[in-house]
């Protein structure tokens, strides 16, 4: 039992857990509290870290980002990227597919379509064989009109009965072909604000917060018509307070909250979408919206958002969780809003609606602040973002795309402070040049002396090719991912899936494959030295593996 204990890793299923529930954002005091302690989005969280935590084969999750705040999406992905079995996800969201998966497995009509890569190539090489379905769509109707007209023409007369009567059979053997669609029934637009001011709201010196704690502090901020702006930072930084404050249903413990008279906001939050009425339709929804607008109008506007037919006119108590989000945002648009604060608006909805919402938003001339950790959303629709970090909310002057790799050197740089002598401590062993400190007595003898320097060149010894493996294995990531870099951009030519190019499209497919082969395993190889050389630093100084 000691032996198959010690063969799962079990020593060290506590610090592995401790480094899960760190990754989903759960502070080291979280650990020990009782689970009913906690929110329901913060038990989903926990339930993924149980999901995570299990050695297995197969990993099946279902939309495992709802929930998740964008810099704990961004740790997810880097975990999934090294999970060794296989993984089956359903997500809506284009960009954690395009990062995590290598295939994609398309339900449509009750059929199964598996295509390889990630979800940009399954939308190319999709669109490709829908182009090509749609064009003998279009030949067969062709040649059935003109088998139909012949029939017509000719089935009465007896020298050309047995030839109608030919290509009657005909036309009834041949294969009806679908017309080429994509399943999308959104098609909506945002109406034109009324009125809109120069200066929509404005923040001075503004805080807020709970029980006296303030969460943002001493907030300059304004709005301004076609201000598009993307709020970054974790959960309980503080952007959903934020988000009620220029909402004006936060109170302010100091400084002020300027808004235009003309004004108008339409703010959407999950909370909004409990305050729904069960027992009320969509149309009555609306109604109490816009108590001016006729049911027909009504009903043409729901249709633009997938609301039809009887759907429409019955209670929304059995509505999805998606169908009630896209109910909220219905109700927002239709009040005309000049300024829109979306909070996480992309949860529960699918990819279609979207794709639908990022390209409405691109058109809306009010300003809008966006709370989203879906990354294709806010590359569309913003053109700023801001951070909000440590009670404050300051431009972010990178891109999106760097944001990633900004998360990880801040990671790097800010060490918990009771870490910090620790890790000095370690270097120094490590390198052979501690310091002397309180356990090292002041006078030395010359034994003592050549014996601790016969340890730490040991150490060394040790040391240095797990240096050198994790020097390697960086340098062959980087070298690996400006190949895949490179690769990803010759996919991206749409030239390249038409019929002529099948063979280069399949061998540029075949050298992604490698390349994403190779680079898994040289992250594979780089943690698994990191690992040990944490865990070598870890016996040499007595400190128990992070």
């Amino acid at each position: 039992l000691l032996a198959r204990y010690e063969a799962i890793d079990g020593y060290r299923a506590r610090s592995r857990a401790g480094a899960l529930l760190h990754g989903l954002g759960f502070a080291s005091a979280d650990a020990e509290r009782p689970v009913n302690h906690f929110s329901g989005g913060w038990r989903m969280r926990l339930n993924l870290g149980r999901a995570l935590m299990c050695r297995s084969d197969v990993l099946l999750l279902d939309e495992p980002t709802n929930h998740l705040d964008l810099d704990t999406l961004l740790w997810l992905e880097g975990w999934l990227k090294n999970y060794r079995g296989l993984l089956l996800v359903i997500s809506h969201d284009r960009d954690f597919l395009d990062n995590v998966c290598s295939h994609i497995l398309h339900i449509e009509h009750q059929r199964l379509s598996l295509y390889s890569g990630n979800y940009s190539a399954f939308e190319k090489i999709r669109a490709s064989r829908l182009a090509a379905q749609q064009a003998q769509y279009q030949k067969q109707q062709r040649e059935r009109a003109h088998m139909q007209a012949f029939i017509q023409r000719f089935r009465a007369k007896a020298s050309k009965a047995k030839q109608a009567q030919s290509r009657l059979k005909a036309l009834q053997r041949l294969l009806d072909i679908a017309p080429a669609h994509v399943d999308a029934p959104f098609h909506f637009r945002l109406f034109e604000p009324d009125k809109l001011p120069p200066m929509l709201l404005q923040l001075e010196q503004a805080s807020a917060g709970y029980a006296g704690q303030s969460v943002i502090k001493a907030t300059d901020f304004a709005l301004h018509p076609g201000d598009r702006i993307g709020l970054l930072g974790p959960n309980g930084a503080g952007k959903s307070t934020f988000m009620r404050m220029l909402a004006g249903g936060q109170p302010l413990q100091q400084g002020k909250r300027l808004p235009h008279r003309d004004l108008r906001i339409g703010y959407f939050a999950q909370h909004t979408v409990e305050q729904l009425q069960p027992s009320h339709s969509a149309v009555e929804h609306i109604q109490q919206c816009m108590p001016a607008m006729r049911e027909g109008e009504i009903r043409d506007y729901l249709g633009s958002f997938g609301f039809s037919g009887d759907m429409a006119t019955t209670p929304v108590a059995p509505f999805s969780g998606g169908e009630k989000s896209r109910l909220v945002l219905a109700m927002l648009i239709v009040q005309r809003p000049n300024v829109l604060l979306l909070d996480e608006p992309t949860n529960h909805l699918d990819l279609e609606m979207r794709q639908a919402l990022a390209q409405a938003l691109q058109d809306f001339s009010g300003a809008m602040v966006i709370v989203s950790h879906d990354r294709h959303l806010l590359r569309l629709c913003c053109d700023r973002l801001y951070r909000v970090h440590a009670g404050g909310v300051e431009p972010f002057e990178l891109s999106l795309d760097d944001y990633p790799q900004w998360l990880r050197q801040q990671a790097a740089s800010a060490r918990p402070e009771d870490e910090t002598e620790d890790r000095h401590e370690n270097k120094a062993r490590a390198d052979g040049t501690r310091p002397r400190d309180n356990n090292t007595p002041a006078s030395e003898s010359a034994a003592e002396r050549k014996a601790r320097k016969r340890r730490e060149a040991e150490q060394r010894k040790h040391l240095q090719p797990l240096r050198d493996a994790i020097a390697h294995c960086e340098q062959t990531m980087q070298e690996l991912g400006a190949r895949q870099q490179a690769l990803q951009a010759q996919l991206a030519d749409n030239r390249l899936y038409e019929a002529a190019n099948k063979a280069q499209l399949q061998s540029l497919l075949a050298e992604k494959a490698r390349l994403d082969k190779a680079l898994q395993v040289a992250e594979n190889e780089w943690l698994e030295a990191s690992e040990a050389l944490e865990q070598f630093l870890s016996t040499a100084t007595g400190s128990p593996a992070s």
